[in-house]
């Protein structure tokens, strides 16, 4: 679980900044589906991802 949550926490930073690096007409094919709510959900979902991550990670840190 807490190579799922490293997973998760990298990939959540990845999409929140590379819409930010990359131009405004690129966006990931496999992210494509989170616009279909409009861009502020979009953005609730990469932070979702990150934080869900983080606590994943978090959690399961001092576990072997």
């Amino acid at each position: 679980m807490r190579e799922l949550g490293i997973f998760l926490f990298v990939a959540g930073l990845i999409a929140m900044v590379a819409p930010l690096l990359l131009p405004s007409n690129f966006r990931f094919p496999l992210l494509d589906w989170i616009h279909t709510w409009g861009n502020t959900v979009a953005w609730i979902i990469r932070i979702g991802i990150s934080l869900l991550g983080l606590v994943l990670w978090l959690t399961f840190k001092n576990r072997e």
